[in-house]
């Protein structure tokens, strides 16, 4: 996709030319080169700290810290994994895609460095079963990168061994939950575990698991490239580096686009750079985030800042809705989505999303108005803060959001 203004590439860099993925083309436009030095130069213990110092965040919605994370991987047990969480399943949430698709070396050298830093012999891409082209060419890129010896036994002549394996998922979305993706790993039911103990300390098979997203692994080269600071030279000072987001819905321009965290509001990217016009409102990360009416989009796009307006920056899958499709629709839908993925294990989820879902189609049906609202309302008050994962969390908190903001133009509808 074409460069636009205000537009600050570091992982889309070169995704407008052919064959990125390439490992001729990727070694000769700098790649592996960051994995040469720190396996010659640093230890794992210097790796991470550099990537504490960048302040990289986590890009799959929950914003961690990612050096932090590793960090809390014991240094004494073994073996430990890395897994990297291509299960992308949040919807309006498809920029992993272009970078499995597009940048796979990118991704295979920052699993690499970071199995290196938490000092994992074994490493597992969980891909969505919906990615047959990512499949096919993170196949390719895995066997590539054994040739060059950028991966298999020994790399590049040091001590170090790192196998990287696919694992397909069955697209389930609450396999994006990592405890969920555990389970469905070893070959069980994609359930959510009860926390704590936290992967870090108990994941894959019982042993320490660093749990990390495509985008956060495709920066961990580029910082470990240039260093912490130029990370840092990026962004805001909570909030360092760039973000990929994904744009779809009532726009003329959707698609992927990488801006610096914090400079650009959502007003600027959803109007002047995707060519939205009259709108309702805006999902800013996903339908599990909070959505923001048209009044309320002049707020830059990270994590903090959203979340003062009472909403997250999430995956960064920005949804644009206006009055083409009903409101009522709308909401109803992402309950259904919620109702549907719920995996049945806690009871407040699985029967509140059924619940909540109900409701607001009899709502839309006209078999009851406005105080089917209420109920709606009073269904959700009843899930938050009961659920033993975010799924049903965030269903409830976004589908509330949605009817508070959205009341006056629900009831009109209905």
């Amino acid at each position: 996709m074409k460069k636009v203004k205000k537009e600050k590439r570091r992982i889309l860099l070169d995704f407008c030319e052919e064959k990125k993925h390439n490992i001729e083309n990727y070694i000769k436009k700098g790649g592996f080169k960051a994995l040469k030095r720190i396996l010659k130069e640093l230890k794992p213990d210097e790796v991470i700290e550099e990537v504490k110092n960048s302040g990289l965040k986590g890009r799959g919605g929950a914003g961690f810290p990612t050096g932090l994370k590793w960090h809390f991987i014991p240094k004494k047990i073994k073996p430990k994994f890395l897994i990297c969480n291509a299960d992308e399943g949040e919807p309006g949430t498809f920029k992993d895609r272009e970078l499995l698709e597009k940048a796979p070396y990118l991704l295979i050298e920052g699993m690499t460095i970071a199995s290196y830093a938490i000092g994992a012999e074994k490493a597992f891409i969980y891909l969505r079963k919906e990615y047959p082209l990512a499949k096919e060419r993170l196949l390719n890129a895995i066997k590539d990168s054994i040739k060059h010896n950028f991966l298999g036994n020994r790399i590049l002549g040091t001590k170090f061994s790192l196998d990287i394996k696919l694992f397909v998922g069955a697209g389930a979305y609450i396999c994006g939950e990592e405890t969920a993706l555990l389970e469905s790993m070893e070959g069980k039911k994609g359930l959510p575990r009860l926390k704590p103990p936290y992967p870090a300390v108990s994941g894959f098979l019982g042993y320490p698991t660093a749990v990390n997203n495509v985008e956060t692994l495709c920066n961990v080269p580029l910082i470990m490239e240039k260093g912490a600071e130029w990370f840092r030279s990026f962004g805001t000072e909570k909030s360092p580096g760039t973000k990929i987001f994904s744009v779809s819905g009532a726009v003329k321009r959707p698609g992927i686009y990488e801006f610096e965290m914090g400079k650009i509001t959502l007003s600027e990217l959803v109007y002047e750079v995707c060519g939205a016009e009259k709108i309702e409102g805006v999902f800013p990360g996903g339908i599990s985030t909070p959505p923001l009416k048209h009044g309320e989009l002049d707020v830059s796009c990270d994590f903090e800042s959203l979340f003062q307006k009472g909403t997250f920056l999430g995956s960064g899958g920005v949804i644009v809705f206006d009055r083409e499709i009903p409101l009522i629709k709308i909401l109803r839908k992402t309950a259904e989505f919620f109702k549907n993925e719920s995996c049945g294990k806690c009871t407040p989820c699985r029967e509140g999303t059924l619940w909540l879902w109900q409701i607001l189609k009899e709502v839309e049906e006209r078999k009851i108005s406005k105080e089917g609202l209420d109920l709606a309302i009073e269904v959700c008050e009843k899930i938050k803060g009961k659920c033993l994962c975010p799924l049903g969390e965030t269903c409830a908190i976004s589908c509330e959001v949605f009817i508070r903001k959205f009341r006056e133009e629900i009831e009109g509808e209905i």
